[in-house]
């Protein structure tokens, strides 16, 4: 019997090769966007999935602002941490992100990752070791761990532990060497013991600077640690603030309009996707992005199976006499069903090889726009594609199986094909989904891009081209005498030199980076009850004007004001709107502790890209800040237009000899830097549009099918009403008119859900477009005209029939 069906398989297959194509292509495709989302979704999912401890390990993220969420704490709070919680079994102080820094052996030198921690973070993060022990592999601050990859790089073949390797003027010694169980939200290529150095010094209950990790022995007793931790912090900085200011507590929260701060401890196994901040070094991944993936995967997967029940469907009728022959001869209903089922089950399995065939040849593309490294492999993935080869079975195999098994034999074996209105309103309904969901798309498109073009014309507010921005690296340790007198020359040194280097316009630098949220930010009180979270936006003279950021009134900083570089500030319109101050040159505010005097207003630009909420901002010199020079990693540098190359190669050839010849010169102009905030929405657009082709492609194939199946019903009464003396214009326009009703009708369908999920989707930039009428209507209008073309294609084929073909056997 089985060879009997699967000979029956290939001789239709022959005979209706277009439609056999149509059928592999449409589920291929469909098939392959779904194989494309789950290896993306597997991906972010199995982020700490493996850490046996993810439910019991807590980041702790500190609210500052309404706004403002850090994933950072302050040191003073670890004795407390020591004996005052019972609840919990470890913590970690740890930097939060990598050091790019050098690791020598003998001779041997190499830029490895290195997260700086305490030594419990492999309790934390307990990666499997292959050499030496994870209890004692950080037992001091001798000690360093590395990962497999970073003992070939530094090592070769040779044997690590034990090694002595020098890191930061410091020697230390190998105790440990790991790989990752799976995808981590921080994996270094070393970590160091060095934290504990710096938690030595104390610092203030003000000042948020280290990552903590929390490891409690029963995750239900979360809140009862969050709630004491707030307690601490409230008792150590609003009571002890208010004490030294000689007022009380409530006097305080007025002057100062009230504490914001709220503590919130995150299990480790939703950071990756939900964590309500950035604070991993491996990044927080783009749930939406994720869901918009699975989203449009699923669209076109369902419809490609539409696509593939109409085909079915339309070519059913040519088989509706093989069906009638094998039942007269005893084949029963369930026999023709399996039958039809069967051969669904092997194009299916067609349509996947070709699918992964389509994955496989496309990943390197898929993993490029992702900036993943995505693989076809793993037990879960092969459990999920066994999942949806039965699920398209079931789903696009059943129906036509049983349309095909209720002819009834003696009306198809005198060519009568007619079918019940149920199955004809099915077949309608599958299609009106189709134009739903190829409507999606097509206003989808246009809408994502409309909104790409204009975050990416929009005024900025500065101009970064032509201004290189180059990564520079801090060589002193805090520690030593006369630091910040050494960070200041160093910086000048550089400045004056590469200043001097021809096709040189401009030198200057800030502590923050355009596009990114480097820096940090200061509450700053101005009046009783204004304070106001600012980001601190320390500035080298000049800097404004080289990226031709704006004053809106008073003036810039100037070295001709010693003032400037003592108590002068500027801030920006998204302060001074905070401040409800209509006149504020010349008035004071209280920075942390010192009074400083505003100077001018600076017109508000995107400095970490144009879907982001312009923050508050305060401008001051370096040195009236001194600092934050500290935190400047950028060296911004305007050159002319002409010879770039050469100006950029002798700024180089100085840098590496007299700046930083350890590490690799690394620079990017600001405007390409900082395109690269929206370059996630600019793939999002791309995706839209190349899934958009692939749609109304899947789209047509199903309205063909249907259209063909459709018009070979009606052929005898096309030839009688030929006969009859009907026009070739008025056949086509009865052959049409049903489709573009379906075409409108399926429009209508998505309207509502189409606007609200674009919306949805545009609420997540400070700066967008308003959805109008027009994609609308340009959706609608290339729907109508597409659905015509093809309709009216195969119906004029149609009438140009031999209508003594279709009469004959009347």
């Amino acid at each position: 019997m089985i060879l009997n069906w699967i000979k029956i398989f290939v001789y239709q297959l022959k005979q209706n090769l277009l439609f056999s194509i149509l059928n592999v292509l449409g589920l291929s495709i469909g098939i392959a966007g779904i194989i494309f989302a789950i290896l993306y979704w597997n991906e972010e999912q199995s982020y700490n999935d493996w850490n046996p401890y993810k439910d019991r390990v807590f980041q702790s993220i500190n609210r500052v602002s309404p706004t403002d969420y850090w994933a950072s704490n302050v040191a003073p709070l670890e004795a407390h941490l020591k004996t005052d919680f019972s609840e919990i079994e470890s913590y970690c102080y740890m930097d939060n992100w990598y050091y790019e820094e050098i690791i020598q052996y003998k001779n041997k030198k190499e830029i490895i990752k290195i997260t700086n921690t305490q030594k419990t973070f492999f309790e934390m993060f307990p990666f499997h070791f292959i050499k030496g022990d994870i209890k004692t592999a950080l037992k001091d601050n001798a000690s360093i761990a590395i990962s497999k990859e970073a003992s070939i790089k530094i090592f070769g073949s040779e044997d690590p532990i034990g090694k002595i390797v020098t890191y930061s003027g410091k020697k230390l010694m190998v105790r440990g060497v790991y790989t990752f169980p799976g995808k981590s939200s921080i994996q270094p290529e070393a970590v160091v013991n060095l934290m504990d150095d710096r938690l030595e010094d104390g610092g203030s209950w003000g000042n948020f600077s280290y990552g903590l990790m929390i490891k409690l022995k029963n995750p239900n007793d979360k809140d009862k640690v969050v709630a004491r931790i707030q307690h601490l912090m409230f008792e150590n900085r609003v009571v002890k603030w208010a004490k030294s200011e000689g007022i009380t507590v409530d006097q305080w929260l007025k002057k100062n309009g009230g504490d914001d701060l709220k503590v919130i401890l995150e299990p480790i196994k939703i950071s990756r996707l939900h964590s309500i901040s950035d604070g991993f070094a491996e990044g927080k991944g783009n749930y939406q992005m994720l869901l918009i993936m699975v989203g449009l995967s699923v669209l076109i997967l369902i419809l490609s199976i539409v696509n593939y029940i109409n085909l079915a469907t339309a070519n059913a009728i040519k088989r509706a006499k093989e069906v009638g022959v094998r039942k007269i001869i005893g084949a029963s209903k369930s026999n023709i069903i399996k039958q039809f089922l069967f051969e669904t089950t092997l194009i299916t399995a067609f349509a996947i090889l070709l699918a992964l065939a389509i994955v496989e040849l496309s990943l390197p593309y898929y993993n490029d726009f992702l900036n993943k490294k995505l693989v076809i492999h793993g037990e879960q993935f092969y459990l999920q594609l066994v999942g949806i080869f039965l699920f398209t079975i079931a789903v696009a195999g059943v129906f036509p199986a049983v349309y095909v098994s209720n002819f009834e034999t003696l009306k198809v074996l005198k060519g009568n094909f007619g079918r019940s209105k149920s199955g004809i309103w099915l077949r309608n309904g599958m299609l009106i989904v189709q134009f739903a969901i190829a409507t999606f798309f097509i206003i989808g498109s246009y809408i994502v891009y409309e909104q790409i073009q204009y975050i990416s014309t929009k005024d900025l507010g500065f101009k970064g081209d032509q201004v290189l921005s180059i990564n520079y690296r801090n060589k002193y340790n805090w520690k030593e005498k006369n630091y910040k007198q050494k960070i200041s020359n160093r910086y000048n040194m550089v400045k004056a030199e590469i200043s001097k280097i021809s096709g040189v316009q401009q030198v200057a630098t800030g502590a923050f980076s355009f596009g990114t949220g480097d820096g940090s930010t200061t509450g700053f009180a101005y009046k009783d009850g204004h304070n106001i979270q600012g980001r601190n936006m320390a500035v080298d003279f000049g800097m404004l004007e080289m990226m031709q950021i704006k004053i809106k009134e008073g003036r810039t900083l100037s070295e001709k004001f010693a003032s400037d570089t003592i108590s002068s500030i500027l801030v920006n319109e998204t302060a001074l709107r905070e401040m409800n101050e209509k006149d504020p040159i010349g008035k004071e505010v209280k920075w942390n502790d010192k009074k400083l005097k505003i100077i001018g207003v600076v017109k508000d630009f995107n400095l970490f890209g144009p879907q982001e909420k312009v923050p508050p901002m305060v401008f001051f010199h370096f040195k009236t800040i001194d600092w934050m020079l500290q935190n400047a990693n950028k060296i911004h540098v305007k050159i002319k237009s002409g010879n770039m190359e050469q100006t950029i190669a002798d700024i180089e050839k100085f840098w590496k000899k007299n700046v930083d010849g350890d590490y690799p010169f690394q620079y990017d102009f600001v405007d390409k830097q900082y395109a690269r905030t929206y370059e996630n929405y600019v793939k999002q657009k791309n995706l839209f549009s190349l899934l958009n082709v692939v749609v109304i492609l899947i789209a047509l194939f199903g309205l063909f099918a249907l259209a063909s199946y459709s018009i070979e019903r009606r052929m005898k009464e096309i030839a009688i009403r030929k006969t009859l003396g009907a026009e070739t214009g008025s056949l086509l326009k009865e052959l049409s008119r049903q489709y573009l009703i379906f075409c409108i009708i399926g429009f209508i369908v998505a309207f509502v859900p189409t606007w609200l999920v674009l919306n949805k989707w545009l609420e997540n930039f400070a700066y967008r477009i308003t959805i109008s009428a027009v994609p609308f209507l340009i959706g609608f209008v290339v729907l109508c005209t597409l659905t015509i073309f093809i309709v009216v294609t195969k119906a004029y084929q149609a009438t140009r029939i031999n209508v003594l073909k279709y009469l004959k056997y009347e």
